[in-house]
């Protein structure tokens, strides 16, 4: 149980409805906000812990609120969305969002991305360790084990790992990884990207699970899962 607040901007009333009474059974507390000056409003005034923010807003574009929240508060930002282009994820998780989900959506699964967002928001310092399943990850002498087993990682490999490892269970976009693994601008391609995963789920994943641990989020990016 959590005495959070979370504000869940949605134009549907239906869809706020749904939301607050999943949220209250989780032992969240409810500031709802109808369009997007509602929903500036009130981050102002409440400083919620997380946002559930919808795009299609009947003032103004949802993707333009994302940005102005963010330098309201520290809040934790997921787009609940019936946009499922890619470029639309792309450009919320770039603009600062930390999750999306697609409407409609299974509510169990939304309080558990929502857990997680929580869970690393109260941890925003880098820790030094960071479990994955069975693979342990240390940021302090940038070594990586799987089953207590050290494995060897190329530069490319543990900077893709550690870029993911900054945001546990989230999704990460190809951009924002190109960007952490490869300094310069003409080497961030995606081609160099998707060998350097694959590599990578050779060393830290089971043979018969790829994706086990390195999770692709088609079109979007790629999420560590936390769990084996």
């Amino acid at each position: 149980m959590s005495d959070a607040t979370i504000l869940v901007i949605d134009d549907e009333q239906s869809i706020r409805r749904l939301l607050r009474n999943t949220l209250e059974r989780a032992g969240y507390a409810v500031v709802e906000a109808a369009n997007g000056g509602e929903a500036l409003k009130a981050a102002e005034r409440y400083t919620p812990a997380a946002i559930l923010l919808d795009l299609g807003l009947p003032d103004r574009d949802g993707l333009s609120l994302v940005p102005l929240l963010r330098k309201l508060g520290e809040a934790t930002i997921l787009v609940v969305s019936a946009r499922d282009e890619t470029d639309q994820k792309v450009a919320a998780l770039d603009l600062g969002a930390d999750d999306y989900v697609t409407k409609p959506f299974d509510t169990e699964e939304l309080l558990a991305r929502l857990r997680v967002a929580l869970r690393h928001a109260g941890h925003r310092a880098k820790p030094k360790t960071l479990r994955a399943g069975d693979v342990e990850i240390d940021f302090e002498h940038r070594r990586v084990r799987r089953a207590g087993e050290e494995v060897h990682l190329t530069r490319k490999e543990y900077d893709v790992l550690a870029c993911l490892a900054e945001a546990p269970g989230r999704v990460v976009t190809h951009q924002r990884i190109l960007a952490a693994a490869w300094p310069l601008d003409h080497d961030r391609k995606i081609e160099y990207l998707r060998i350097v995963i694959r590599n990578l789920r050779q060393k830290i994943e089971p043979a018969d699970a790829v994706g086990s641990v390195v999770a692709n989020e088609l079109g979007v990016g790629y999420r560590l899962l936390m769990t084996g």
